[in-house]
């Protein structure tokens, strides 16, 4: 019994040896240690991706609302340089539960989004005006599209 416990004893502590040292800083000289990265790529500005679906026949509608109020806060922000580009892509749902319009806003970085509420909501209200009326918009959008999720990531440029 006592040996037995001996070995338990000294399994864990090599294996709690081994952990430590997966875990512990290496003082060689790596690519990460130096200021660069070892990632086989270089990151690039961050997008917000919003994927939309229409209901049938309504894209065109949808369309024309935004065109009268997400593409004026959108051009402002961009001359604002709150934004660098947006672009807005339609095409064809590849099954029922899928989207027919991606919108991609374009970030300079994650810092951007820190102060975006500020820098954003005097723009909307210029645009779109006050909140009753944003909302009122919003609602009428309600009734043309839904949107099914939203993603921000990171562009990355291959190595």
């Amino acid at each position: 019994m006592r040996t037995k416990l001996l070995v338990i004893i000294a399994l864990t502590c090599a294996l709690s040896g081994f952990c430590l040292a997966q875990s512990s800083p290496t003082t060689a000289t790596t690519p990460a240690s130096t200021g660069g990265s070892s990632a086989p790529y270089n990151e690039g500005p961050v997008w917000t991706l919003t994927m939309i679906k229409t209901k049938t026949g309504l894209a065109d509608e949808y369309i024309k609302q935004i065109t009268g109020t997400v593409k004026p806060v959108y051009d402002e922000e961009k001359k604002q340089k709150v934004i660098l580009d947006y672009k807005i892509l339609n095409g064809e749902a590849s099954n029922p539960h899928d989207f027919n319009i991606l919108i991609l806003v374009e970030y300079p970085n994650w810092a951007a989004f820190d102060t975006l509420r500020n820098k954003m909501d005097p723009v909307v209200a210029k645009v779109m005006g006050s909140e009753e009326q944003q909302k009122e918009l919003a609602v009428k959008r309600l009734d043309v599209r839904e949107i099914l999720g939203t993603k921000t990531m990171r562009e990355i440029t291959l190595k």
